[in-house]
């Protein structure tokens, strides 16, 4: 039984983050780990509600009430055992997911405080990680062969699943190394990829085979794919950069999207790190400096930066700019500022609220600006050197966002280096699709039947490829789904979790 009164003798308490000046000087984790004292004083403030509405705010139905108990009680074995049993990955959610599961905590009623959950699951996993991950026994073999399209963590939790019930499973990734966004599009400072090789590391003693550089509908056609394979699963990602090309200036040198900044950062950390191949890279540690694949410097060293967009990828950037070394830093977002506290008209409890979400990067320096749009890149001999902003309104009108822009409000701020972190298009147009018989849908994403079968037979799709850009545990949770109708569709004994059906969706108050 749970402690009744932990909520009233505990307040809600994270663990200090490293300080600003020393975390920006390398490429480490912002937040050190938790000592047991105050995660144990957090897990006890959990109240084990008679319906936890915590477990629907999570797609991956985690048991939050049960690992929170056991840590409180100090049996931390049993919890990671809880842990694992709806998430593959832990210690990839507590570190990336913004925690649904706490906006819907009872404790975060009227304001209240939610139980810090995200802080408990990723010390739960480190606690793991610490033992080493131990891989399950290999099964007997089924016999039926599985080809996972992408390394990401949906195709990842697919691929364990899968290995688990016996089949034998080969994770094809057109990049030099396994993970996905996770490897190449998540700065260290969040999730250092020691996390990922410690994971890979199991999948790989559980019989999962991983094929890098290779991409398929290029380098492997989708013909011979499912000549040596019995299923596909195809988990992509959904890495279409929304764009502006109607702003003038847009083909101005220094302009660029958010994620060919992160990619090439990632890649130089790694290289600098001596972690595999990357990009070319000068210098080493906090000096390491990236260029695109054309030779394109694109580094924020010593330079002024323009963040557009407001989410988590621009807040991405802005981290990454500080540990360059940017000049300054701003970053534009096209609505007002929200709220600091939950607007109970608009998004009464337990829906995720619209706030002013603040990252450990925006401790770090730089500007945001609210309510402005970008009129136009200053050219400055094919270089951008300034962007021209305005001030706006925005509005819904028939489900139409409409923009206006206040008259004498245009100004400009100074800027070397324009990331565009304005979001995602859906999945790149490839070969693959053409190759398989799919084709995309008007969001951008691959539809799916009721058994997670696009409209070609045999070949499934989950994750960002079949949702559109959305959080990790969605991705994790579509992979372990999609994994089970494979199952069921190869014909494998018994049935594995499915924690959410093709047309879930978030949890919403209608």
């Amino acid at each position: 039984m749970p402690d009744p009164n932990g909520f009233l003798r505990y307040d809600r308490r994270l663990p200090a983050r490293r300080p600003v000046p020393v975390r920006i000087s390398d490429w480490r984790e912002v937040y050190p780990p938790a000592g047991e004292e105050l995660i144990r004083e957090q897990a006890t403030r959990c109240m084990d509600c008679g319906i936890p509405f915590c477990h629907d705010g999570c797609p991956l139905g985690n048991r939050i009430p049960d690992w929170n108990d056991l840590v409180r009680t100090g049996n931390w074995d049993a919890a990671v055992e809880s842990l694992h049993a709806t998430n593959n990955f832990p210690e990839f959610t507590g570190r990336l997911c913004p925690a649904p599961c706490e906006a819907a905590c009872v404790l975060g009623i009227a304001g209240g405080q939610p139980v810090t959950i995200k802080q408990v699951e990723v010390e739960i996993a480190d606690a793991a990680a610490a033992r080493g991950f131990i891989p399950r026994p290999v099964p007997a073999p089924s016999g039926r062969s599985v080809a996972v399209v992408g390394s990401g963590p949906a195709g990842l939790a697919a691929a364990q699943q899968l290995a688990r019930a016996g089949h034998a499973v080969t994770v094809y990734e057109r990049d030099d190394a396994i993970g996905g966004l996770l490897r190449y599009g998540i700065p260290d400072f969040k999730l250092e990829k020691r996390h990922i090789d410690a994971r890979l590391a199991q999948l790989a003693a559980e019989g999962v085979r991983f094929r890098t550089g290779v991409n398929v509908g290029v380098d492997v056609t989708a013909e011979q794919l499912r000549a040596e394979h019995d299923a596909v699963l195809l988990a992509c990602g959904a890495l279409q950069g929304r764009d502006t090309p109607e702003t003038p200036g847009r083909a101005l040198r220094g302009v660029h999207q958010a994620m060919a900044h992160l990619v090439a950062a990632n890649r130089a950390v790694a290289t600098a790190a001596g972690g595999g191949p990357g990009v070319a890279v000068t210098g080493e540690g906090r000096a390491a400096r990236a260029v695109l694949p054309d030779g394109t410097p694109i580094d924020a060293a010593g330079k002024h930066v323009v963040i557009i967009g407001g989410g988590d990828t621009a807040a991405d950037c802005l981290g990454v700019a500080h540990r360059q070394g940017a000049a300054g830093v701003h970053q534009l977002d096209l609505y007002p500022q929200p709220p600091h506290e939950r607007d109970e008209a608009r998004d009464p409890w337990p829906t995720w609220p619209w706030i002013l979400r603040s990252y450990p990067a925006h401790e770090e320096g730089g500007e945001r600006v609210f309510a402005v749009a970008v009129q136009e890149f200053v050219d400055d001999a094919g270089q951008v050197r300034a962007v021209r902003i305005a001030e706006v309104t925005v509005e819904k009108r028939d489900g139409r966002r409409m923009v206006t822009v206040v008259p004498g409000s245009e100004r400009e701020l100074p800027a070397d280096l324009v990331l565009l972190a304005i979001g995602f298009e859906g999945t790149e147009q490839q070969p693959l699709l053409e190759q398989f018989g799919v084709t995309r849908n008007p969001r951008g994403a691959i539809d799916a039947r009721d058994d997670w079968q696009t409209a070609a037979d045999g070949v499934f799709v989950a994750g960002d490829m079949h949702r559109g850009a959305s959080l990790i545990v969605w991705a994790i949770a579509e992979g372990r789904a999609a994994a089970a109708a494979i199952h069921g569709y190869l014909g494998g004994a018994g049935a594995l979790p499915a924690p959410v059906g093709p047309a879930a969706q978030p949890l919403a108050v209608r």
